[in-house]
C-alpha cells in the first residue's frame, strides 16, 4: 500500500466539480448508472475514484447522445459499444443530411422575400409548401443525403436557372416524340443532336453523381407511366431514341 487516502466527493461537490446539478447525480445513483461506493454515517452519498472515472465514461458517452439505458448497458459489458456508435453515427448522418436540406430550403425564401417589395401571408405559405413537400415517391429512390445534396444545388443555382431547365425539357420532350413519330434514325446527326441536349440536361440534374443517376433511372423505369400521364414524357420509346441516339454519338 502507498498510504495514500482516497478522496470522497459529497453529492455536493461532485456536482459542482462536473458542472451538474443534485438531481442529476440522484437520478444516476437511481438508476444504478453511478452509485455512491459509500456513505456517511448519516446516510449522506460519498463518490470515490472509481465513480468519478465511471461518471466521466457516462457524460462522454452523453455526449455521443445514446441513451442512459444504453450507457449502463455498455458500461455493465452488456452490449459491444462498436454496432452502437455505429448505429448512432448513420444517426447522425441523417440529421446532417435533413439540417442540410431545411438550410437550402429557408435560403429559397430569404430570397424570394428579398427580391420582392411585398409578400402576403398567402404567397409565404405557397412559398413554403412548394420547397418543403417532397413527394414520397422520390423518397422512395433518393437517400436523405442525396437529397440534400439536389437541395443545395438548387439553392446555388437559384429558382431562375430551374424554372429554365423545366422550360427547355417542356420544349425538348415534343420534338423528340416527333423524330419517334416521324421515325427517324436514332444515328442522324439531328437525333444524336438531340440526345447531347438531353443529356446535358439530366447533367444538369446529376452533376456527374452516378448515384443519383441510378436514382433518378430507377424512378423513372418503375414509374413510366405515371410521369409519362403526369408530366407529359419522357415515353419508353423517347428513352429508347435517346440511348440509341447517344451510343451512336460515342
Amino acid at each position: 500500500m502507498n498510504g495514500r487516502m482516497e478522496r470522497l466527493y459529497k453529492v455536493g461537490q461532485l456536482a459542482e466539480a462536473a458542472g451538474l446539478t443534485v438531481r442529476t447525480l440522484h437520478h444516476y445513483d437511481r438508476v444504478g448508472l453511478v452509485c455512491p461506493s459509500a456513505r456517511t454515517h448519516s446516510g449522506h452519498r460519498l463518490y470515490g475514484e472509481a465513480d468519478v472515472r465511471r461518471l466521466y465514461q457516462v457524460l462522454a458517452l452523453r455526449q455521443l447522445g445514446l441513451p442512459l439505458e444504453a450507457i449502463a448497458e455498455v458500461l455493465n459489458g452488456e452490449v459491444p459499444l462498436e454496432p452502437l456508435l455505429t448505429r448512432h453515427r448513420d444517426h447522425v448522418d441523417e440529421q446532417v443530411a435533413a439540417m442540410r436540406v431545411l438550410r437550402a430550403q429557408l435560403s429559397t425564401v430569404l430570397a424570394s422575400l428579398r427580391t420582392t417589395n411585398h409578400a402576403d401571408i398567402t404567397d409565404f405559405l405557397a412559398l413554403i409548401q412548394k420547397v418543403t413537400t417532397v413527394d414520397e415517391t422520390v423518397r422512395k429512390y433518393f437517400s436523405q443525403a442525396q437529397l440534400a445534396e439536389l437541395a443545395e444545388r438548387r439553392e446555388q443555382q437559384g429558382e431562375d436557372s430551374a424554372t429554365r431547365v423545366q422550360q427547355q425539357w417542356q420544349e425538348l420532350i415534343p420534338r423528340v416524340q416527333a423524330a419517334v413519330e416521324a421515325g427517324a434514325d436514332p444515328t442522324t446527326p439531328e437525333a444524336q443532336e438531340l440526345a447531347r441536349e438531353w443529356m446535358s440536361l439530366l447533367e444538369r440534374f446529376h452533376g456527374g453523381d452516378s448515384g443519383l443517376r441510378d436514382s433518378l433511372y430507377r424512378m423513372q423505369a418503375d414509374n413510366a407511366a405515371r410521369i409519362q400521364a403526369e408530366y407529359g414524357g419522357p415515353s419508353p420509346e423517347q428513352l429508347e431514341f435517346i440511348r440509341r441516339a447517344n451510343a451512336a454519338r460515342r
